[in-house]
């Protein structure tokens, strides 16, 4: 596995950022490994819900997860409020960084993710080949 990492700043929005580095470093199927850090506000679609939910105020990152390829990403994150209260979902964008989000990609070697239309769930879901030959 080949590790990256990187740290956004205050105003940058997660997700996109998170697309813009898989692209970027070519990572054909990342993982998120570790996540720390905060929003200003969040965008987020909670669970079997058809639309996504804004919340404002300010939030740590209590975890984020998910898989990252160069067609998508697939990633939940839980936020904690200034109570200490915990809400998660499937995170969107509209996510801007607070004061820093500091992560850590694994990359799978000899493998693609890719996200194709799933007929059943209606979603973009995973795609896995395996083998490749390692990025040179």
């Amino acid at each position: 596995m080949i590790t990256h990492a990187l740290r956004l700043t205050p105003g940058q929005d997660l997700k996109p950022e998170l697309q813009r580095f898989t692209t970027a470093h070519s990572i054909r199927a990342g993982l998120i490994l570790t996540a720390v850090g905060s929003l200003a506000e969040a965008h987020l679609r909670l669970a079997d819900a058809a639309r996504g939910t804004r919340l404002r105020g300010t939030f740590e990152i209590v975890s984020l997860v998910g898989t990252l390829c160069l067609d998508g990403a697939h990633l939940h994150i839980s936020l904690a409020d200034g109570n200490g209260d915990v809400t998660g979902g499937h995170l969107l964008e509209g996510c801007p960084i607070h004061t820093t989000a500091e992560i850590v990609i694994g990359e799978v070697e000899g493998v693609t993710f890719h996200r194709r239309l799933d007929g059943h769930t209606g979603y973009r879901e995973l795609s896995i080949r395996s083998p490749l030959p390692p990025k040179g």
